[in-house]
């Protein structure tokens, strides 16, 4: 598997942006962690990193649903209307059981919804999901 160009940690709990952090790390997935703590400062982030045709563009962004500011929801009402190219792939990561939160993220191109804590089994099997190498098993 390469390395991504960069991972994009959106979520207001520390602990959980560390822990994140601490398995991409452990998994050599990318050199460059980029961490928002709402999706304001998501789309602040993405705005430097992903100039037109610009290769630092996060290839995977990690996003939580329940946060401050701007939520996970309202992130994705902002984003896709626009989203980068290449592509991003949007996983969410969150505790929400909520029908409302679950109804509402089903009608955004979400590449999946993965219930927090992430583990190295979640992240394993994200990785080979989504950014498997071409003709890989």
């Amino acid at each position: 598997m390469n390395k991504l160009s960069s991972v994009l940690l959106v979520d207001d709990d520390p602990t959980t942006n560390f822990v994140s952090e601490h398995l991409l790390r452990a998994l050599g997935v990318t050199e460059h962690i980029l961490v928002a703590h709402n999706g304001e400062e998501a789309l602040a982030q993405l705005a430097r990193a992903c100039p037109p045709l610009g290769p630092a563009c996060p290839a995977l962004i990690l996003l939580d649903v329940n946060m401050p500011v701007m939520s996970g929801i309202e992130f994705l009402e902002a984003y896709y209307p626009q989203p980068p190219s290449p592509p991003t792939v949007v996983v969410v990561l969150t505790t929400t059981t909520h029908p409302g939160d679950l109804a509402r993220l089903a009608g955004f191109p979400v590449a999946e919804v993965i219930t927090k804590p992430l583990t190295l089994g979640k992240l394993e099997a994200l990785m080979q999901q989504h950014f498997r190498a071409p003709g890989a098993g």
